[in-house]
């Protein structure tokens, strides 16, 4: 079993929570490009007709290349559902987010929708945040001294993200910079989520401490089914 087959389990899990006529929130990442695929087909095979609203610009060409309509992301307030994957899913459910350095527009898709479905496969599961992955914060670029040193002070070791194939910083597709921040212990997302965004200059965090309603978890056995008490937000 292949960590490709363990994500398309967990899309092909959350492909049965969309519904014809709704408007759709996709996130971005390698499982979510394999849920897009699967939503593909039954688009074209007359099965499904949705409305998307995208979270990054490489999600928005692939949808496009689909065949899927996509709308712009700040033309409707609330969606039915939202799918997006993850870099860390701790037993509370709370995520680390944004490898894909789509965090912010993921996480507006994520405030948006009445339930937000993640899929990962088995080893995007953690005890606790902060195991294997940092925490990324997107900054303005005028900033980036001022937030690396109150990132530190709060006990963090941010280093700016690079690009590749290119000279520099990965520039989001808003116009910032990432900081990737080290955390040796993150007992609390969401006191930590508060504290990064008071700090001038950062635009938003990839913690999404009580965001996620359910998560498929793709495995060697199956598909694991994790899910919060409420199934919705809203």
């Amino acid at each position: 079993m292949t960590v490709t087959e363990q994500k398309r389990r967990a899309a092909e899990a959350a492909l049965k929570h969309v519904t014809d006529g709704m408007t759709l929130g996709v996130g971005t990442g390698s499982t979510v490009d394999i849920f897009i695929d699967l939503l593909a087909e039954k688009v074209a095979a007359g099965k499904l007709s949705i409305r998307t609203l995208s979270s990054s610009y490489g999600t928005s060409h692939r949808l496009r290349a689909a065949g899927l309509a996509v709308d712009c992301l700040g033309s409707v307030a609330t969606v039915s559902l939202t799918v997006d994957g993850a870099d860390e899913v701790d037993p509370q459910l709370a995520l680390i987010k944004g490898g894909g350095g789509a965090f912010l527009r993921e996480k507006i898709l994520a405030e948006a929708a009445k339930q937000l479905v993640i899929i990962v496969d088995q080893s995007k599961l953690v005890k606790q945040l902060g195991t294997k992955s940092p925490v990324p914060v997107e900054v303005l670029p005028v900033a980036l001294a001022s937030a690396t040193v109150r990132i530190n002070q709060l006990g963090g070791s941010p280093v700016l993200r690079q690009g590749e194939g290119k000279a520099g910083p990965v520039i989001t597709d808003n116009g910032n910079f990432i900081l990737d921040a080290k955390f040796p212990k993150i007992s609390d997302p969401a006191e930590l989520d508060l504290r990064l965004k008071a700090i001038p200059g950062v635009l938003e965090t990839g913690l999404f401490p009580d965001q996620a309603n359910i998560v498929y978890v793709g495995n060697e056995r199956g598909v694991s089914r994790l899910a919060r008490q409420s199934e919705t937000r809203k």
